[in-house]
C-alpha cells in the first residue's frame, strides 16, 4: 500500500482521489477549497487533511491533479524540501511542458522524481477509472507507477521524455477544440440552409466528419443547450494556447492552431470564466459583418 499525497480535489481530481482511496492506498488529500476539502475528508474514512508541506513528508508519491503551470510549480516547489529523498511526483495536470521541464530540473536538486501523466476523457471517464492517460519522463520510473496509474486509466502511454506527456495532452486538446469548432460551423451552416440540426449531427457522425464532438458532444451538450459537459472553455483555451507556443517554439506555423487558439480564447473572454468549452457552439454562430 502506497502512502498518496493527493492535490487538487476539483471536478476531475475528485472522483480519481476516490478511486485511489477505494482500492487501498492511504491518502493524503489537499485543496485550495476548504468545502470541497472537507466534504472528501468526511467522506472517506481514513483519508487525512494535509495542513503543512511537512505532512507530505510521509508520502511516497504526490499527485497533482491542478488548473495550470503556474499553480503546479508553485505548490511543488514550495513542497520540494519537504519531500523525502525517492518521492515520486506524478503532475497529472494539463500544463506547459516546457515549464515542467524546468520543474523537473528543480525537483532533481532534492533527489525527487516526476512524470507528467495527463489525462484525457473527461469527468465521466474519470469517475469509471477509464481516462487515457500519458506519460512523459524517465521509463523506468514510469513502470514503476504504471499499476498506480492503471487505477486510473485504461490507455496509459509512454509516450516521450518528462514533457512530452503535457505537450501531447495540449496537441490533443488543439485537434478536440478545432473538430468542435469546425462541427459547430457545420451544423449552423446547415441549419442556416433548411436542414435539420439533428440530421447535420447523425449524417457527419456517419459519414468522414465524425469526430469525438458529432458522438459525444453535438446532441448531448450543444443542442440539448445543456453546456455542461465538466470541461471549462477557459481551460480549453489554456491548452489549445500551449499547443499553439508549442508550435511556435519549434519553428513551426501551426496557422490553424494559431486561429482556433484566438478562437478559444475570444470566446472564453466574451462567456466568462464559468463556461462549458461546448458554450464553443453559441460563440461560432455570431453572424460576422
Amino acid at each position: 500500500m502506497l502512502c498518496i499525497g493527493f492535490i487538487g480535489l476539483g471536478a476531475m481530481g475528485q472522483p480519481m482521489a476516490h478511486l485511489l482511496h477505494q482500492n487501498g492506498n492511504s491518502l493524503l488529500v489537499q485543496d485550495t477549497n476548504a468545502s470541497s476539502l472537507a466534504a472528501f475528508v468526511n467522506a472517506h474514512k481514513g483519508v487525512i487533511e494535509a495542513r503543512t508541506h511537512a505532512d507530505f513528508g510521509a508520502c511516497d508519491v504526490v499527485i497533482t491533479m491542478l488548473p495550470n503551470s503556474t499553480i503546479v510549480n508553485g505548490v511543488l516547489i514550495s513542497l520540494a524540501p519537504h519531500l523525502k529523498p525517492g518521492t515520486c511526483v506524478i503532475d497529472m495536470s494539463s500544463a506547459d511542458p516546457a515549464k515542467t521541464r524546468e520543474l523537473g530540473a528543480f525537483l532533481a536538486r532534492y533527489n525527487v522524481h516526476i512524470i507528467d501523466a495527463p489525462v484525457s476523457g473527461g469527468v465521466k471517464k474519470a469517475v469509471n477509472g477509464n481516462l487515457a492517460i500519458m506519460v512523459g519522463g524517465e521509463i523506468s520510473i514510469y513502470q514503476q507507477y504504471k499499476d498506480l496509474l492503471s487505477l486510473l486509466g485504461t490507455s496509459i502511454t509512454h509516450v516521450g521524455p518528462l514533457g512530452a506527456g503535457h505537450a501531447l495532452k495540449a496537441l490533443n486538446n488543439y485537434v478536440s477544440a478545432a473538430a468542435l469548432i469546425a462541427t459547430a460551423e457545420a451544423i449552423h451552416v446547415g441549419a442556416a440552409f433548411g436542414i435539420e440540426r439533428e440530421v447535420i449531427v447523425d449524417v457527419i457522425q456517419a459519414s468522414t466528419g465524425k469526430n469525438n464532438t458529432t458522438e459525444n458532444k453535438a446532441h448531448q451538450f450543444m443542442l440539448s443547450s445543456a453546456f455542461n459537459s465538466g470541461f471549462s472553455l477557459a481551460l480549453q483555451a489554456k491548452d489549445v494556447g500551449i499547443a499553439a507556443a508549442l508550435g511556435r517554439s519549434l519553428h513551426l506555423n501551426m496557422a490553424l492552431a494559431q486561429k482556433v487558439s484566438q478562437i478559444t480564447d475570444d470566446a472564453s473572454v466574451e462567456l466568462g470564466p464559468k463556461a462549458d468549452h461546448t458554450e464553443l457552439y453559441k460563440f461560432v454562430a455570431k453572424v460576422k459583418a
